[in-house]
């Protein structure tokens, strides 16, 4: 669990700038940086003014480096568990992105899934409870999403897992004993798997009525193109049943 919990963190242990683990850092702001870059940073010319590349606090004359020996430590035990770079696993989330709501800090990871049951939303890191856990067994996930509340009753904080086919929307169980008692309902997994095979029967009958169409016009358009080759016919033989000047005979 201690590693689990360096790995979440590590970031903080990242050069801002090259974003690598830190190499002998410490500057007198508190900031950390590679010596490397912080040290080519205040070689440019700036009037013997140096300065935090973040924070932008400066210092006169230029600080002496002094290396955290306790940092140095805890970069060097990264460095040596391999844990130089998150794994694929942890993915920061960025705009638009469902967030972890479990992930402390100011990055977080992009959720995975969201828990009907909790009204949560983990990374993959966070949701491992809900696959190992006896008591996560009965948990409903879902594809992680912002919109956690349109799935639980406004009036019983429950989860919408009823149909009611008498008033036409989804409810808790606790609106079947209530207002809904004695009406015509069904699960809500029932409803939408009947309505899905209702669209597809009805997307079949589109796509049939379609096809047919289709060949009504083909015959059409087949039928069209013989009229117009009866046509060039017919106008051929009477150009050519008519008598040509050369052959008409005139009577005095």
């Amino acid at each position: 669990m201690a590693q689990q919990g360096v790995l979440l963190d590590q970031d903080q242990f990242c050069c801002s700038v090259c974003l690598d683990l830190l190499k002998e850092p410490a500057i007198p702001c508190g900031h950390s940086y590679c010596r490397s870059f912080i040290e080519g940073y205040w070689d440019q010319d700036y009037q013997g003014i140096y300065s935090c590349p973040q924070c932008k606090q400066t210092f006169t004359p230029r600080p002496t480096l002094r290396k955290n020996n306790m940092l140095a430590e805890v970069v060097e035990k990264l460095k040596k568990t391999g844990l130089q770079a998150a794994p694929p696993a942890l993915c920061y989330a960025g705009p638009g992105d469902v967030v972890c709501d479990f992930c402390t800090g100011t990055r977080k990871q992009k959720a995975h899934m969201s828990c009907l049951v909790c009204l949560v939303s983990y990374c993959e890191t966070h949701l491992q409870p809900h696959y190992e856990s006896p008591g996560f067994k009965k948990h409903k996930l879902v594809k992680a999403t912002t919109q956690l509340q349109e799935k639980i009753c406004s009036h019983h904080d429950k989860l919408l897992e009823v149909y009611c086919r008498t008033d036409q929307q989804c409810i808790c169980f606790q609106c079947v004993m209530d207002e809904h008692k004695g009406h015509d309902t069904v699960s809500a997994a029932a409803e939408r798997t009947e309505k899905q095979s209702q669209l597809g029967m009805s997307q079949q009958k589109v796509q049939q009525r379609v096809q047919e169409r289709e060949k009504v016009l083909k015959e059409l358009q087949q039928a069209v193109e013989s009229l117009k080759v009866s046509i060039i016919i017919d106008q051929r033989r009477c150009t050519i049943s008519l008598p040509s000047s050369s052959q008409r005979i005139y009577k005095v």
